[in-house]
């Protein structure tokens, strides 16, 4: 079972990219998702979570301008990043496999993706 991440690349800042996370194979809970970035020279840090019939819930940093969703059919979460910003370049990872308490906290989680680099720059 894993997770693999896509959609990652080069943006200019106020543009957009939708980041895609495909969970494959048996073995991994999709009933709570999530989206973490790691900058660089920083630790990582929650971004976003969801799970059908919650509110979705955002770092203060991106609320307003991303939104996560998922397709339960396909296993396939998404990550709608819109008016990015150059302090939004980090490697992107996706998330499932929830323990509970706070999904803020990457300990919480116990599977993740490799990663996909999102840059923003002019």
């Amino acid at each position: 079972a894993q997770l693999i991440e896509s959609g990652g690349r080069l943006v200019q800042p106020g543009g957009s990219l939708r980041l895609s996370c495909a969970v494959s194979g048996s073995g991994i809970s999709t009933s709570f998702v999530g989206w973490f970035r790691q900058a660089p020279g920083k630790e990582r840090e929650f971004v976003a979570f969801f799970s059908t019939g919650l509110n979705p819930a955002y770092a203060d940093s991106v609320k307003g301008r991303f939104t996560i969703s998922m397709d339960n059919a396909e296993k396939t979460v998404f990550l709608q990043m819109n008016g990015l910003k150059p302090e939004d370049t980090a490697v992107y990872y996706c998330t499932a496999d929830y323990y509970g308490g706070n999904w803020a906290f990457e300990d919480r989680w116990g599977a993740w993706g490799q990663g996909t680099q999102v840059t923003v720059t002019s």
